[in-house]
């Protein structure tokens, strides 16, 4: 039998092991798609068994408000006519968007899922914009029909752009309502387009808000992905009243190319 000594430093080596595997956790890509691809399942069959959910740490969060996942939208079975994930090995998150457009009530919905400790195999965080009938613009088919002509493709490396100007780009737009000199300091393309519910806006550069407010959008959650040269911010639009909101934008070599704004009214 091992002594009391030898116990303890056994009991020591096994704690300094489980340690390092929690430091080695990497936050891979293909663990967070995974993750993504099972809330997508979960909100099509209005069921959440197949997620694979903190069992102490795991809050949902519907239109910036914390609340119970087993009566939020995903508790309702949904015919998803378009998804779109995106994923963030920085922050250990992923972004995706779902567009359904048939049933008692259409939907345009943003969520973005987070992780902790850089473990994909459970979600802590399950963090959703979702706009229906009565939200600003509101008509999913025609918002439909609009992304589904996009290109959402994998940019060549020489069409990216860094994690920190896609986030400065994400930042200079939420800040256009109160700060009269972000418009300009972003990096508008010829062809951008601007999705906002129902409503193009091309270029997207055009008809934009020069200051005015003097309430900043806050809040802000990120996932970023360079990649696809794409920002998402979920925040509370404050500008022109308390309401959630989801902005992602895209840029192909460091143009803006795309914006999607889903914002509820409340």
């Amino acid at each position: 039998m091992l002594g009391r000594k030898s116990r303890l430093a056994v009991r020591a080596l096994a704690i300094l092991v489980s340690a390092a595997a929690v430091t080695s956790a990497e936050c891979t890509r293909e663990g967070l798609l995974a993750a993504a691809d099972s809330y997508i399942a979960a909100q099509a069959s209005g069921s959440i068994d197949g997620l694979k959910l903190s069992a102490t740490n795991f809050t949902y969060q519907l239109n910036n408000k914390v609340a119970d996942i087993k009566t939020g939208v995903l508790s309702q079975p949904l015919k998803i006519d378009l998804n779109r994930s995106t994923a963030d090995t920085v922050a250990c998150a992923s972004y995706t968007m779902l567009i359904s457009t048939t049933g008692a009530k259409p939907y345009v919905i943003s969520t973005q899922i987070r992780h902790q400790d850089n473990d994909t195999s459970t979600i802590s965080l399950i963090d959703t914009i979702a706009a229906t009938t009565g939200a600003l613009f509101f008509n999913a088919q025609k918002t439909l029909g609009y992304i589904q002509k996009e290109n959402w493709g994998t940019l060549e490396e020489g069409q990216r752009v860094s994690r920190e100007e896609l986030k400065r780009v994400g930042d200079a737009y939420l800040d256009m309502w109160t700060d009269a000199k972000a418009a300009d300091s972003i990096p508008w393309g010829t062809d951008c387009e601007r999705v906002e519910g129902s409503q193009l806006t091309r270029p997207c550069g055009a008809t934009l808000p020069h200051g005015g407010s003097q309430k900043p959008n806050g809040n802000r959650r990120y996932v970023i992905d360079e990649t696809v040269g794409s920002v998402d911010v979920l925040c509370s639009f404050d500008s022109l009243g308390n309401m959630p909101d989801s902005h992602e934008v895209r840029l192909e070599s460091g143009k803006v190319k795309y914006v999607h704004t889903v914002t509820v009214l409340q």
